[in-house]
């Protein structure tokens, strides 16, 4: 009897201890699993890859009195890339890596006001003045002499005045959506004012301080998707625009349509609204109340062409072509470059061209520097 518990108590025990260390290793793995986890394994990327955002390489530049962060990709000739309002560096999320795998180093930096860049508070910091020095500090930073400038909406401009204004600093030109043009007998805060004396015109909606940053930050997402539709020139959303009363909200009456269409994924969606929650609209849009100051400080662009190679990108849909009735913005993209190598307009493409449309893009960005290099 006395063995037989004995034996028993073993038999109990050795159960006991059994069970004791497979715990302990299922504890173990539970805590390894974890671990590699938040690590970031290739099993758990299998199952969450990271946002695509977060493949890209993000550094900080000293430039012009102020700090810009960008993406940086691939070495050999610089080749700088701006975006424009209400974007970011990601706007060019599709031709970073097709361009430095084309032998170029690309840097697409947030614009002053923008992401993870500094975003002073006075209008006057975003003067065409600043962001053109902007440009030329970053390519001083980067220790280049020169550099390719491609820039989109307002970058196309910030680019192609600083290819006018500091030329021995720029080796050639693209310019997406808003092609070049010399500084006018009025500036365009007149000119939108005649056009737009008893209708609404965004731009000047932008005028006064505080009132379009507390309509657009109310709900960035919202706001992000009206703006992003109606850009790309839909027609409900066109016409939604050009129906509104000259003291109306941006945003009222602007369909938001769902889905979305597919050039801009919900992934894409959530890191604009990340950083214009972080970073607000006062930067952005601080650069359309510079409008006037550009037209005083800046004379010598009515005189100055871009003498360097350039070319020019655009949509057939871009709600630009809407903004002066009767007029083609895209008529004689070339008309103030000495040296203009032609225009690619992509057909059904609108406004967020780089984005809505990136393969036709590329090709015809690729084609354009392998004129050049």
């Amino acid at each position: 009897m006395l063995m037989n518990a004995i034996l028993a108590l073993l038999a109990r025990s050795e159960r006991l201890e059994t069970g004791r260390r497979q715990f302990i290793k299922a504890l173990s793995l539970g805590a390894l699993a974890a671990g590699t986890a938040r690590c970031g394994s290739d099993a758990d990327r299998a199952v969450s890859p990271p946002r695509l955002a977060d493949t890209f390489s993000l550094e900080r530049f000293s430039t012009n009195g102020i700090t810009v962060r960008a993406a940086v990709e691939g070495t050999g000739p610089l080749v700088i890339m701006v975006h424009g309002w209400p974007e970011l560096w990601y706007s060019w999320r599709h031709q970073i890596r097709p361009v430095a795998a084309a032998g170029f180093k690309v840097v697409a930096p947030d614009v002053r006001g923008y992401g993870g860049s500094d975003k002073p508070h006075p209008v006057e910091a975003y003067d065409m003045r600043e962001l053109t020095a902007d440009v030329v500090g970053l390519i001083d930073a980067l220790g280049a002499e020169k550099a390719i400038l491609v820039g989109h909406d307002w970058g196309a401009r910030i680019c192609s005045n600083t290819a006018a204004l500091h030329p021995e600093r720029v080796a050639a030109l693209v310019c997406l959506s808003v092609p070049h043009s010399r500084r006018g007998a009025r500036s365009m805060i007149d000119v939108w004012k005649q056009l737009y004396a008893e209708k609404f015109f965004y731009q000047l909606y932008f005028q006064e301080e505080g009132v379009a940053e507390a309509e657009l930050e109310a709900d960035l997402r919202t706001a992000l998707k009206k703006i992003y539709y109606w850009g790309t020139g839909a027609p409900e959303a066109v016409q939604a625009m050009a129906a509104k009363g000259a003291d109306e909200p941006l945003l009222l009456g602007l369909p938001l349509p769902d889905p979305f269409p597919a050039w801009l994924t919900d992934e894409d969606l959530d890191y604009y609204v990340e950083a214009f929650a972080r970073g607000g609209f006062r930067g952005p849009l601080n650069r359309y109340r510079a409008q006037q100051r550009d037209w005083e400080l800046l004379p010598q662009l009515a005189e100055l062409t871009v003498d360097q190679p350039s070319s020019f990108i655009a949509g057939n849909r871009d709600v630009v072509l809407t903004f002066i009735p009767g007029y083609d913005t895209f008529e004689d993209t070339g008309a103030d470059c000495t040296d203009f190598r032609g225009a690619t307009i992509i057909d059904g493409a609108g406004h967020w061209i780089q984005q809505e449309a990136p393969d036709p893009v590329n090709r015809a960005l690729l084609d354009f520097l392998a004129t050049i290099s």
